[in-house]
């Protein structure tokens, strides 16, 4: 299939939701266009000589507060994807009641070909380039596709560096032996266990009868596939980048994740069978989490996705068009900005207590994610999809696009 332009798929959905929701076309504007986009080309001499590479770090929308977004490092991260995900940022802070806006950012980098001191001497050149342009009021990174704590580490003591501050505010997701909140490692995982237990409840399934495939084995998928099965939930399969394996009698995570440290995969595992990774997305279960990458579920595939409920733990994973061919199936999908808000949940509760100069237990944590992720579930359910029958997504987006432009307007910019 052809590329899909991420950012242009996004953009058309959100006017499309809005338009639905009779939001004024000129309204909706404000939110089609990043309020400010950095691009910097550097050079880092590497294990492998000189090589130059391409960051960008968007800062989208900054009407609810300073703006809050990770930092990835992927090959294949450009221009039109981090807006996307600088987008969706915007309306996941603003879902969850969070006093951000939205940014996000990126390096064109294969981490698997450079060793960790190429990868601290790319993450260190990195904020040099744009650290007049982030801050704990600001702009705030945090965590993303192959970036981690000790990136985070990283890119925090190059800042207070050049600031010749201790300013652990700057950046989350970061070691808690320096400035780091509990749980943060998994949290994403975690809230979208929580939104999962609350649309067990709303809609009554039995989870010892409930089939679960997970696509996507990296952090989020791991930590929310060991999460499920240590709460009893049935996972029939799983996959990574190498390929997937099933058994529809259920497969023992914790022996899977075993099985994965020590060969690097998912794949020959001996309690299941081998799938590819279009193969499991189209498997005959009751839950699908799609939690690796954009676009894997799209119009050459949704005709035959059989999943009765999506789950979005990855960004973006299924397309605008895919989306209309799936709610003609009746498949209940429940959104990326609210699945996946667990992360920048906690990322939160880290940037309050830097500023604070506290830190938190992880049980107060534990207790103050659950909340905000079921409370975030709830309003959505029993406001707009019970009360107006209507999907998650289109819920989901008029109540950020709502509360934005509440704001815009407030700051007299609309």
């Amino acid at each position: 299939m052809n590329k899909i332009n991420v950012f242009e798929d996004a953009i058309n959905r959100l006017k499309n939701i809005a338009k639905k929701a009779n939001v004024k076309q000129e309204d909706v504007e404000i939110l089609e266009h990043p309020k400010k986009t950095t691009i910097v080309n550097f050079p880092v001499k590497t294990s492998k000589g000189l090589k130059i590479f391409n960051g960008y770090r968007v800062q989208y929308n900054d009407a609810l507060g300073p703006t809050k977004g990770g930092i990835r490092f992927h090959p294949n991260v450009d221009l039109s994807e981090v807006n996307a995900l600088a987008l969706w940022m915007t309306l996941k802070n603003a879902l969850l009641d969070l006093p951000y806006g939205g940014a996000k950012g990126g390096i064109a980098i294969d981490v698997k070909k450079f060793t960790e001191m190429d990868l601290e001497n790319v993450s260190r050149e990195f904020i040099r380039q744009i650290h007049m342009f982030v801050g704990p009021a600001i702009d705030i990174p945090a965590p993303d596709v192959y970036t981690n704590p000790r990136i985070m580490g990283w890119m925090m003591d190059e800042y207070n560096k050049i600031k010749a501050q201790h300013i652990p505010g700057i950046i989350t997701g970061k070691p808690l032996s320096i400035g780091g909140s509990h749980i943060r490692e998994f949290s994403t995982a975690l809230g979208c266990f929580y939104i999962i237990e609350e649309a067990v409840k709303k809609y009554n399934l039995d989870i010892s009868k409930t089939k679960i495939a997970i696509q996507g084995f990296g952090n989020a998928g791991s930590h929310i596939a060991r999460i499920l099965f240590e709460n009893k939930y049935n996972i029939v399969a799983v996959s990574d980048s190498k390929g997937g394996i099933c058994n529809f009698d259920g497969l023992n995570i914790k022996n899977l994740i075993k099985h994965k440290i020590a060969t690097g995969s998912v794949i020959n595992f001996e309690e299941g069978k081998k799938k590819s990774n279009e193969e499991l997305l189209e498997l005959n279960v009751d839950l699908l989490i799609p939690s690796a990458i954009e676009n894997v579920i799209n119009t050459e595939n949704a005709d035959r996705i059989k999943a009765k409920m999506i789950f979005e733990l990855a960004n973006g994973p299924i397309t605008n068009k895919a989306e209309e061919i799936l709610e003609k199936q009746n498949t209940i999908i429940i959104p990326d900005i609210l699945v996946n808000a667990g992360g920048v949940s906690v990322s939160y509760f880290e940037w309050k207590q830097n500023l604070q100069g506290v830190q938190w237990s992880e049980k107060k944590v534990l207790k103050k994610l659950n909340k905000r992720m079921k409370n975030a579930f709830n309003n959505i359910f029993e406001n707009y999809v019970k009360k107006q029958n209507i999907s998650f997504r289109d819920a989901s987006y008029i109540y950020a696009i709502n509360k934005i432009l509440e704001a815009e307007k407030a700051k007299g910019r609309i």
